[in-house]
């Protein structure tokens, strides 16, 4: 994921590539508290998980809207 994301060759905390971790832990997590519907603590974490998303995402947008219209994409999340 942090690959695919980079903007150069040692980026791992860029915007785009914190917005994709999170994303890939998302998913994971969703599929974990299907199975799992009980474990509230890890619903806490999957809602923090969110609202950490949306920051990153407001700031990107904010900040630079072409990247954020890619990661938008290439995510596969709404707008």
């Amino acid at each position: 994921v942090r690959s695919a994301f980079a903007t150069h060759a040692h980026d791992c905390g860029g915007s785009a590539v914190q917005i994709a971790s999170l994303t890939e832990k998302i998913r994971y997590m969703t599929e974990h508290l299907r199975a799992h519907h009980k474990d509230k603590a890890s619903m806490r974490g999957l809602v923090a998980m969110l609202e950490r998303r949306k920051k990153l995402l407001k700031y990107l947008r904010r900040s630079d809207g072409d990247a954020y219209g890619e990661v938008i994409y290439r995510l596969g999340l709404k707008d």
